[in-house]
């Protein structure tokens, strides 16, 4: 098989070296103003991060919801920290997505040169969705570096006409990603489609086969814990695009929802990059081979994502992981054919990348417009919500707390993690619907006076008394528009079995 690395599109390997220094002092100061500013944060920690901490609690296999290295990857960091603090919880964020900048300048410096790795390392580090998943802890960001990884490992076995060794290390780092977030399996997809497409793509059946055997023996664990807990996580992934359950009962053609997604889009990459991605999706057939390759990284996930769009809804950060790939293609373009937006696009990410870290520091008391509700609500008032409900239920002198509401219980159990009072979701019939039902249903041991946590105004107990005992009714912040009404409940009257 032809040899990927003697294109004559490669730069020398003279105009490769010397892009890591550069690149490695801007990545690690934007990183190092992120770390900073993330230890004067005000915000607090939203549902999913909360969650995410008590996962890491518990270090199992997997989760409800999703596969288990991020309740790791934060057990590791409140370890070292000695604390359980927001801060501790962020921190890998910003962390991970530096090591994914430099993971995609070492792609980038031999196929494009010095310049371009740098402006890979750089664009990257800035796009609007690292800025945000640097504010933030979330799947997506700890699945990126080892994703990028197993592109750079798996596009070095491709340069060498095919390798075993490469592809069982691509492998291994799909793996790692997958049990991160299960979107890592696009890249199962992409290499398929890759190898199909055009003979740069194909390593041939041994670095295949020893790449898939390494990403099955990486994920085994977590397909046991699956196999274990009725499939717990597929189930939940499932139910994210349930119309696969029932194709002819719920997939409908949302074109609104398309629109809005691809919209969303111009944000999460920005709207230079994701234009020109565009672009040069549309010009696939006559692109460089190099190019080509990488489009086939890129352009599947988005078509992926987009359907589920379609034919239900999609969350904006769902096809992330295109723009791993995407950002190799779209930068050293720029770079090469159209400078001035190259230079646009970065001055908008570097607003927004100064933006929006100032205002989780300063601007938590920011509001759209006099009257208007807090532009960072979803992120505040959850703190005070946990405090308010463990002073009621000290004052109540109950034995213990149970809500059923996921956010509630999210809050709980991480901002009253030094109390000793103890927590549970009240008990739901079926499949449960979260983590805490699933795991932390009220238990036939407790006996007594519980504080019933509900959104609802009145609570229905056959032969019981649910005895009003407050409200709370915040005027900002993420329950402002969802009060929590306070029950006295004998436990024994909340379970499903009596």
């Amino acid at each position: 098989m032809p040899n990927v690395a003697a294109s004559p599109n490669r730069p020398a390997a003279s105009e490769a070296e010397g892009w890591f220094l550069p690149a490695a002092l801007i990545v690690l100061g934007v990183t190092a103003l992120r770390v900073l500013l993330l230890g004067l944060n005000r915000t607090d920690l939203f549902v999913d991060e909360a969650q995410y901490w008590l996962w890491g609690q518990e270090m199992a296999l997997g989760y409800y919801s999703k596969p288990p290295l991020i309740g790791w990857v934060i057990r590791a960091a409140t370890e070292i920290g000695g604390s359980d603090a927001a801060f501790w919880v962020r921190l890998p964020a910003p962390l991970f997505h530096a090591a994914t900048a430099l993971i995609l300048g070492a792609i980038a410096a031999p196929r494009f040169g010095r310049v371009a790795a740098i402006w890979v390392a750089a664009s990257y580090i800035t796009l609007p969705m690292v800025v945000v998943g640097s504010l933030l802890i979330s799947t997506d960001t700890i699945m990126v570096p080892f994703l990028t990884l197993a592109l750079w490992a798996w596009l070095r076995g491709l340069d060498r006409g095919g390798s075993v060794l490469w592809a069982a290390v691509a492998g291994a780092a799909l793996g790692v990603a997958f049990l991160a977030k299960y979107a890592a399996i696009y890249y199962v997809i992409c290499a398929a489609l890759a190898a199909l497409a055009m003979w740069q793509g194909r390593p041939g059946w041994a670095p295949a086969l020893a790449g898939l055997a390494a990403f099955a023996v990486v994920i085994s664990p977590n397909v046991w814990w699956n196999l274990m807990n009725g499939l717990s996580t597929v189930e939940h992934t499932l139910d994210n695009a349930d119309w696969v359950r029932d194709p002819g009962e719920r997939a409908q053609l949302n074109f609104a929802g398309l629109a809005e997604f691809l919209a969303n889009q111009f944000i999460v990459f920005g709207p230079v990059l994701f234009g020109a991605l565009l672009w040069l999706a549309a010009r696939f057939r006559g692109a460089p081979a190099e190019r080509r390759l990488l489009l086939l990284f890129s352009l599947p996930i988005l078509a992926i994502v987009c359907t589920q769009a379609l034919l239900n809804e999609a969350y904006p950060n769902w096809a992330a992981t295109a723009y791993i790939a995407g950002t190799l293609i779209v930068v050293p373009w720029l770079l090469g054919q159209h400078p001035g937006w190259r230079w646009g696009s970065m001055g908008f990410h570097l607003v927004l990348a100064i933006l929006l870290p100032l205002a989780s520091v300063w601007g938590t008391g920011w509001r759209a417009g006099p009257e208007g509700n807090f532009l960072l609500e979803r992120y505040l008032g959850r703190t005070d919500m946990s405090a308010a409900i463990l002073a009621a239920a000290e004052a109540e002198g109950v034995v213990a707390v149970v809500a059923d509401d996921r956010d509630i219980l999210a809050g709980l159990f991480h901002d009253g993690r030094e109390s000793t009072m103890p927590f549970f979701a009240r008990p739901r019939e079926g499949r449960a619907p979260n983590h805490y039902v699933l795991k932390y249903s009220l238990p036939d041991s407790v006996e007594g006076d519980v504080l019933l946590v509900t959104k609802n105004d009145k609570v229905r107990l056959d032969g019981c008394e649910a005895l009003p005992a407050g409200r709370i009714a915040p005027t900002d912040g993420a329950y402002a528009r969802r009060p929590q009404q306070l029950f006295l409940v004998d436990a024994e009257c909340l379970r499903l079995n009596r």
